[in-house]
């Protein structure tokens, strides 16, 4: 089993997972039996070309999709079967999500799209006001907080949507191609924002890319092909 580096209680604990579609009389299988174990306070990359199972890992540790066979723990605790009421809270209060597309709300203002994530896990107003302030600050957003998302760039939605995710203080993010939609210089610049939310905020962050650059910016850099962990490579990580 591939495992978390820092000695730590893994935050994440993945046993031979698979996954199984079923598309007309074929079964085509994504994931053949994964293992993995996340330390926390960790970024993590899951690279591989597009078919990898990279997605599908990612969404059946969150809990959007759910594996054919296996077992998934988060915190110490089993969640491969947890209802989705369960599920739902969990993503409000301990799992965060970035996606490739930023799936903000374009007629709100950066303020009001992370407020509602806030007010969603049963913020309180004033700590709303102040941690919604702090993330965008962090994310260097400030003098933009009140423009509606569709008048931001691509490198700023995006970054909305980073704070969105870590407003509620969520011990995972899962990040699907977050940079699959910018330019160069702005992945990086997201990526170093991963990296800065990882030391500043303790938040362990696992990202599924087929972009090499993130390399520089993980801990560990896991290899996926055919559903399968192919290697894995600790990396030099910028800080």
């Amino acid at each position: 089993m591939a495992d978390g580096r820092n000695g730590t209680q893994p935050i994440v604990r993945v046993q031979g997972v698979t996954r199984v579609y079923r598309v007309d009389s074929r079964q085509i299988p994504a994931l053949r039996g994964v293992d993995l174990q996340i330390g926390a306070g960790r970024v993590v990359a899951l690279r591989g070309r597009s078919g990898s199972g990279k997605t599908t890992l990612l969404n059946c540790i969150g809990g959007l999709d759910r594996p054919t066979s296996g077992q998934v723990w988060f915190e110490g605790r089993e969640v491969t079967r947890l209802p989705d009421r369960d599920w739902v809270r969990l993503r409000r209060h301990r799992i965060g999500f970035v996606f490739q597309s930023q799936v903000l709300l374009p007629t709100y203002s950066a303020r009001e799209n992370v407020d509602l994530m806030l007010r969603l896990a049963g913020v309180s107003r004033r700590e709303r006001q102040r941690r919604t302030e702090e993330v965008l600050t962090l994310m260097g957003l400030a003098r933009w907080m009140e423009h509606r998302t569709f008048e931001l760039s691509g490198g700023q939605q995006q970054r909305v949507a980073i704070a969105r995710a870590i407003a509620p203080r969520p011990s995972l993010i899962l990040a699907d191609e977050p940079t699959g939609e910018l330019d160069s210089a702005t992945g990086q610049q997201i990526l170093t924002l991963f990296r800065h939310i990882a030391v500043r905020e303790g938040t362990t962050i696992l990202i599924a890319t087929h972009d090499p650059a993130v390399d520089v910016f993980a801990d560990e850099v896991y290899y996926l092909q055919d559903g399968r962990i192919v290697g894995c490579e600790e990396s030099g990580s910028a800080a």
